[in-house]
């Protein structure tokens, strides 16, 4: 059970980190709104058909800007009815898009660069004011890249890492640009095809890191094996803890879940187990970053390699067997409390009687055998121990 304490951290965390990238990204909404409208107006008026098309590049952005900014509000909603986990993927799903709009935007760049080179036509020249404003655009985008970046990296957000590198594929983009335009200006036309299909190539490949690594995270790929250890490592280090299995683990967003088997001893209360596994869980949260939520499961034994207690009755089906084999047995009437221990495929039985309902240690014995051979037979049970206090 998650504590006060440990849903306020999260939630401030949760809300610095909202908060930061809608500041980022309503900057870039700003930037990208005022450099559309130079390029395609400058790029125009100057007769660069380069401009015109960096600034169409520069619209695409403000586009996915606003993409960026519905999964920013919707993706923090917390878990309801419907979605218990909460809304966290939806971030996943936007950051898949956006590296898919990278790849085509670095095919689109790869194919106009080709062409050019292929047909090698006269480019019209164009004014030197459009160098000008491919120069400021490249300086902007960059500047919004590295702005965009600090913060991604600061609160672990792939879907900004994503728009970080849309900036900078379109930085890219108005270099080709200033590249092209210098280059007519000085008669080397086809230089900005060389440079295009090279930045291409990096656009391209930044678009499909981003898609696959969503991808991965939405078919709930585990967390990476150095994260693996570190949370093994904290989970045997806590007290009371033998072993583990079964760990596994799962991407949600910039966050991760995590359930796992840890196993204890076999005669601990029901109250003390819990209290272990509660240990581990704040533990984890606390000591391992990305996780946000574990799910820690008690066992008292290695179940995988072991035969399994599954198909084992519960404790009414139990009690109306062993209420059959002492019935023929006085001191079974005393009986105050009977413990069953589920181990090894078996159950284990432990009956307490008060002290008076034997003479002396070796009647005590006597009974305990009694018992015993009372059940011998039903292959379900395994020890039976007699206690009296």
């Amino acid at each position: 059970m998650s504590t006060a304490h440990e849903h306020n951290n999260i939630d401030t965390t949760n809300a610095a980190r909202y908060e930061a990238s809608r500041r980022v990204t309503l900057v870039s909404v700003i930037w990208n709104l005022v450099l559309t409208v130079v390029q395609v107006v400058i790029g125009l008026v100057g007769h660069s058909q380069a401009l015109v098309a960096d600034g169409m590049h520069t619209l695409s952005d403000f586009v996915t800007d606003f993409m960026v900014l519905f999964a920013l509000k919707h993706g923090r909603k917390g878990a309801d009815e419907e979605h218990p986990y909460g809304h966290a993927r939806i971030e996943t799903a936007v950051t898949m898009i956006l590296g898919i709009v990278l790849f085509a935007v670095g095919v689109g760049i790869a194919v106009n660069a080709g062409i050019r080179l292929s047909t090698a036509t006269a480019f019209v020249i164009p004014s030197a004011m459009t160098l000008w404003i491919a120069i400021v655009t490249l300086i902007a985008k960059e500047v919004l890249y590295r702005y965009t970046m600090i913060t991604a990296n600061r609160y672990d957000s792939n879907m900004l890492r994503a728009n970080a590198w849309h900036h900078r594929s379109d930085a890219l983009s108005s270099l080709i640009v200033a590249a092209g335009i210098g280059g007519s200006l000085l008669g080397f036309g086809y230089l900005d095809s060389v440079a295009a299909i090279i930045v291409a190539l990096m656009v391209t490949k930044v678009g499909v890191d981003l898609a696959w690594q969503s991808l991965r995270e939405l078919i709930d790929t585990g967390l990476a094996t150095d994260d693996l250890e570190s949370i093994r490592k904290v989970i045997l280090s806590t007290s009371g803890v033998k072993a583990l299995h079964l760990l596994r683990t799962r991407r949600v967003g910039a966050q991760a879940l995590a359930d796992v088997h840890i196993i204890v001893d076999d005669r601990l209360s029901v109250s003390e187990g819990h209290q272990i596994s509660e240990t581990v869980r704040a533990r984890l949260i606390k000591e391992i970053a990305p996780l946000a939520d574990v799910m820690v499961h008690i066992d008292t034994e290695e179940d995988v390699s072991r035969p399994s207690c599954a198909e084992l009755p519960l404790r009414d089906e139990v009690q109306k067997r062993l209420d059959n084999y002492f019935r023929a047995i006085p001191e079974a009437r005393q009986i105050e409390h009977t413990t069953l221990h589920y181990l090894n495929g078996r159950i284990d039985i432990e009956l307490m009687l008060p002290l008076s309902a034997v003479a002396d240690a070796a009647a005590a014995s006597q009974l305990a055998q009694t018992f015993a051979k009372a059940v011998k037979a039903d292959q379900i049970f395994g020890e039976v121990d007699v206690h009296f206090h």
